[in-house]
């Protein structure tokens, strides 16, 4: 019978847990488990076929953009008339967190931001309704639009029509995309809208002559409506003759200008006047909203994949190329489709190299095993249990509609270091009791063998996997742009472990009965064993002596946590390598559409002369599509860099981007760096395109430019700063048309015929619709440019009277330039300005702290305005403040799974002592290596939290078993005791820790998707093993004894006073 003192020093006995009776019961009815083992394997399987696969997660919120076209239309009338009006009416929907207004030149575009957990079609739908309450609120010609069903990683490829034989122009290379390859890509399963920029839209243009209106006394607005009804077609029902019905068409669209020139404007003693009496019909260039240019080369047309939101992104690629090569044979010889954006080798990248990982990992186990138990059979208990646990991982993944991407294939990358770890330490004690039997035992004393050194070190197993599971969970409090980044993570972190948990108890010992076979070697007959055990004695040895001076030395250890906590910087997360860079320089407002394409072109030449640059390829302003915000004045260059294994020696990315900034320093630009993912991410979530932006808000435009450039210029000034560019809320070209309305009243003419007249004659506005097979064009009305290029020009503009005289506009109206809004943003129908801050030197939190308190000394605010920091600044406090209550939370519940397993005090805050243990070397290696405190970072240092507690469970389970077994009565025989179950713990800590440090450390050697992010995540955990390695193996024992051996003297006091048969006193040095 146990003596109940020794269970009192040695803790509760795990083989007589549940946990331990489930392992019984798993060697007990093996066919099941190996059944249900193959159908996890099944399932798995097939859930990884089925899983979406991308680059990186979605970072975007939940939202839905409304664009709104109001054609020609200054972004001060669209902000009043349309933007307006629907933030107000889409302020109130529920479960939304912003609304989000861009107004620019003829285009409104509205963000609505929903919480995280909202689903997209359900927003869609509340939007909807919300759209339908409009009613007669916006103008007639402006009718909002809900973009495609994207988010802002949809942009998945995009590709140029290029002719170099010149037989083919701009216009019909648009008309082509247009008409051709945006429809048939439109039915490919995935895309949820194919968009199109640069080139030319052709639209017939009635360029008008006044003075030829003049002539023929015809006022502009009978032109305009002989325009209008010049295009169209009738039916008249049906015609019934002969016993057959006919359907009676009258056709009138217009397919040549010819069409045009002939329709009659008026008739006067039967001498008709037409169109072309009056003005020249040409098909002509639509205006024009975005140019793309290809390598220098030139100006191209280019199209836009957009992948519906969930999809599989390698899929839709893929089916978007097949169906781009078979549309290849339907295009005008010469003209040729050149992929210029393609994320598919980003995918098939992120993946190939975690698979890598993976199956190096499972050489690296088997190897481990095969090396310390010099057993080969042994070692496939943790190759087979390994997969299975990833493909259980995958089957949630999948029932979950988790993608798998680098964030979500890396949780599983530095879970599988821990998820091997119970196989080993099972394998272990299996292995060392089978070798402590005779060389051929009978099958039922090395089944009752298997079984006891399961149950002996599996229940610890268990809670130990459990805790790493559930160490993760602060993880899921993150918020926004954080969460999305790193809930796939940890998802399958998770996931994986719970699996090895489950199988750890449950698998591994069935699979040892059938793999645990042949002559076990004793540990001390392997040389790497005798060595490391050699090693580790006498330093036991002599921290049990000097355990005081032990115990001193890790407290001073934990103290130097201070010195890499005072000195790290912090920043929201390290860029993700793309592979590709994105070059977004802003340009000065008011620079015209040929500007753009002449400084595309100059840009463009002087990327291509780099060595590392194998494409290049420019847009400025937007695509024809809702996800894209961009003014015409915003660049946006793709440039695909050649593979780093053909860059000159020791360049890295950061260097040849600063080698591309050098080139690229001209008057004008404001240049800014990212990847191309992550900054659409950005445009599309927040605007911001730079990780800093100081957002002013206000009621006031002029106050807001005036504040912005104040912000600009201080922030420009504090080290550090790489560029600080104040959106131009003002600074846009305006011609502005003032109307005399005592004038008006006098002439009889009322504002609306004098407006018509401006936007009739100057605006070119849409009349009518030319109808030729499947292709439409806009049949536009204008003054020719002879009568319109100068102000003096406008002047002689006629606005007809109702008593039927021709009025000039300078008698009616003054005409002056002036500079106004180039484009108005909002939030939350409050005006708002940016300022741009690009960084570099320095970590984000520092920078943030030292601008936003010389902001507020140096730039006073007037009432009614305020200055908030955002961009990724935001998204790094709000992960900070849901941290700093999450970890905790899980530090407690940590504890009380703890308690649950030892049910003891003492041996919980035991176990607790290694969370700061593991820390000093996480913080002490993230310092040392110059990187930051950053999400990732906290997200390694939780994944450390987790495997330090599994490292001193074990530990302890050991310990606790020697002295249970042993029942030392003395000081001397505890002293026996932790030297011998604490050396017994250095085989399987040492397979386990290189296990770790051999899955985690190829991330530092090689460069992939995601790899910064990965080693910011690794870093600590690498850094935590080591500190936990040697703490573990030194203090844990001596603080074990410590207190282990005031309870033993305080039993054998106890017994002194009240003697017990058969129980001597405790002898021995005292503590």
């Amino acid at each position: 019978m146990l003596d109940p003192n020794i269970e009192d020093l040695a803790g509760r006995d795990p083989s007589k847990s549940g946990v331990a009776r489930l392992i019984a019961w798993s060697m007990t009815n093996q066919l099941i488990v190996l059944t249900l083992a193959a159908a996890l394997a099944v399932s798995g399987w097939l859930a990884l076929q089925r899983t979406p696969l991308d680059a990186i997660p979605d970072l975007t919120d939940t939202q839905v953009i409304i664009r709104t076209d109001f054609p020609g239309q200054s972004p001060q009338i669209v902000e009043d008339l349309v933007t307006y009006p629907l933030s107000t009416n889409l302020l109130g929907l529920p479960r939304t967190k912003d609304v989000r207004g861009s107004s620019m030149f003829g285009t409104s575009f509205v963000y609505v931001i929903f919480e995280d957990d909202v689903d997209l079609y359900w927003a869609r739908s509340r939007v909807l309704e919300a759209l339908s309450r409009l009613g007669a609120e916006l103008p007639p010609n402006a009718v909002p639009q809900i973009g495609p069903d994207a988010t802002g990683v949809g942009w998945v490829y995009q590709y140029a029509l290029v002719d170099k034989t010149g037989g083919t122009d701009l216009a019909e290379l648009r008309s082509l995309q247009d008409w051709f390859l945006k429809l048939e890509l439109a039915g490919v399963e995935g895309v949820a809208e194919v968009a199109s920029v640069g080139g030319f839209v052709r639209e017939y243009q009635v360029l008008i002559d006044p003075n030829r209106l003049r002539a023929f006394d015809v006022p502009l607005r009978r032109v305009a409506d002989a325009v209008r009804t010049a295009s169209s077609e009738v039916g008249g029902r049906v015609l019934e003759q002969g016993e057959t019905e006919y359907v009676i068409r009258s056709s009138g669209y217009v397919s040549k200008a010819l069409d045009l020139e002939q329709v009659v404007i008026l008739a006067e003693n039967g001498t008709p006047v037409t169109l072309a009496d009056v003005a020249r019909v040409v098909t002509g260039p639509a205006l024009r909203r975005g140019v793309v240019e290809l390598n220098g080369e030139g100006e191209t047309v280019a199209g836009v994949v957009i992948m519906r939101d969930g999809e599989n992104a390698l899929q839709v690629i893929e089916r978007v190329k097949a169906k781009l090569a078979q549309l290849q044979r339907g295009l005008p010889t010469g003209v040729e489709v050149v992929t210029v954006y393609d994320r598919a080798p980003l995918i098939e990248g992120a993946v190939d190299y975690l698979e890598g990982k993976l199956i190096d990992e499972g050489i690296v186990v088997a190897l481990v095993i095969l090396v310390f138990l010099l057993h080969v059979r042994s070692s496939f208990v943790a190759i087979i249990t390994l997969p299975l646990g990833v493909l259980g991982a995958f089957l949630v993944m999948s029932w979950q509609g988790v993608t798998a991407n680098i964030m979500s294939l890396g949780g599983i990358a530095i879970a599988i270091g821990a998820m091997v770890d119970a196989s080993i330490v099972m394998v272990e004690n299996a292995n060392r009791k089978l070798s402590e039997l005779d060389a051929k035992p009978d099958s039922k004393l090395r089944l009752q063998t298997l079984l006891a050194a399961a149950q002996e070190v599996g229940p610890g197993l268990f809670f130990s996997l459990l805790i790493i599971t559930v160490s993760f969970l602060p993880v899921f409090a993150l918020t926004g742009e954080s969460y999305r980044l790193f809930a796939p993570l940890a998802f399958t972190k998770t996931y994986a472990m719970a699996f090895a948990a489950i199988l750890s108890v449950t698998l591994v010992p069935v699979l040892m009965i059938y793999l645990l076979r042949g002559r076990m070697r004793r540990e001390e007959e392997n040389p790497i064993n005798r060595f490391f055990v050699r090693l580790y004695a006498p330093v036991l040895a002599l921290a049990l002596r000097f355990k005081w001076i032990t115990v001193s030395i890790a407290v001073l250890l934990t103290a130097s946590l201070i010195i890499p906590l005072l000195r790290l910087g912090s920043e929201f997360m390290p860029a993700l390598y793309e592979g590709e860079l994105l070059y977004m320089p802003t340009t000065l407002p008011g620079a015209s559409a040929t500007k753009m394409r002449e400084i595309l072109g100059q840009t463009n030449r002087l990327m291509m002369t780099v060595p590392e640059v194998e494409r290049v390829f420019g847009k400025a302003g937007r695509a024809d599509t809702a996800t894209d915000p961009a003014p015409l004045t915003m660049i946006e260059t793709w440039v695909q860099l050649k593979a780093p294994r053909e860059w000159r020696a020791g360049l890295t990315p950061e260097a040849l981007i600063a080698e591309l900034d050098a080139k690229l320093r001209m008057p004008g630009l404001v240049n800014s760096w990212g990847y191309p993912i992550k900054i659409r991410m950005d445009m599309v979530s927040t605007g911001v395109r730079t990780p800093i932006g100081v957002k002013v808000t206000g009621d006031d435009l002029a106050e807001i430019a005036r504040l912005t450039r104040d912000i600009e210029t201080v922030i420009a000034a504090i080290p550090g700063t790489r560029s600080a560019f104040a959106d131009r809320v003002l600074g846009g070209k305006y011609l502005e048309i003032v109307p005399d309305r005592a004038e008006l009243a006098r002439r009889n003419i009322d504002m609306g015929a004098f407006q018509a007249v401006v936007q009739t004659a100057l605006g070119g506005m849409r009349l009518g619709e030319s109808v030729e097979g499947r292709e439409r064009y806009d049949i536009i009305a204008r003054y020719d440019r002879p009568f319109r290029e100068t102000s003096e020009d406008l002047e002689s503009i006629l606005v007809p009277t109702p008593a039927g005289a021709q009025v000039p506009l300078s008698e009616l109206a003054t005409i002056a330039f002036a500079e106004g809004p180039p484009m108005i943003r909002s939030e939350n129908a409050r005006l708002t300005g940016w300022v741009f801050v690009d960084i570099d030197g320095r970590d984000m939190g520092g920078f943030v702290a030292e601008a936003r308190a010389t902001v507020a000394e140096r730039v006073p605010l007037p009432p009614g305005y305020a200055v908030e920091f955002s961009g990724q600044y935001k998204q790094l406090q709000a992960a900070n403040a849901r941290l700093k209550v999450a970890i905790p939370a899980s530090v407690g519940l940590i504890f009380l799974l703890l308690m649950l397993h030892f049910g003891r005090l003492d041996r919980t805050l035991i176990i607790m002592l290694s969370l700061p243990f593991g820390l000093i070397g996480g913080l002490w290696a993230v310092w040392l290596a110059g990187y930051n405190l950053s999400v990732a970072v906290a997200v390694g240092c939780i994944a450390l939290g987790g495997i330090a507690v599994e490292t001193a469970i074990v530990m302890l389970l050991y310990i606790d078993n020697q002295v249970r077994e042993s029942r030392p009565t003395t000081l001397e025989q505890l002293h026996q005791a932790v030297s011998r179950g604490a050396a017994m713990r250095v085989r399987p800590k040492l397979m386990t820790v290189t296990t770790i440090f051999a899955g985690l450390a190829p991330i530092f050697v090689t460069s992939g998707l995601g790899s910064d992010v990965m080693r910011r995540i690794a870093l600590p955990m690498l850094g935590g093993m080591t500190s936990t390695l040697l703490l573990t193996l030194v203090v844990i024992p001596v603080v074990y004894y410590i207190w282990v051996g005031r309870s033993l003297i305080a039993n054998a006091a106890s017994e002194t006073n009240n003697p017990t048969p058969g129980v001597s006193p405790a002898q021995g040095d005292s503590l």
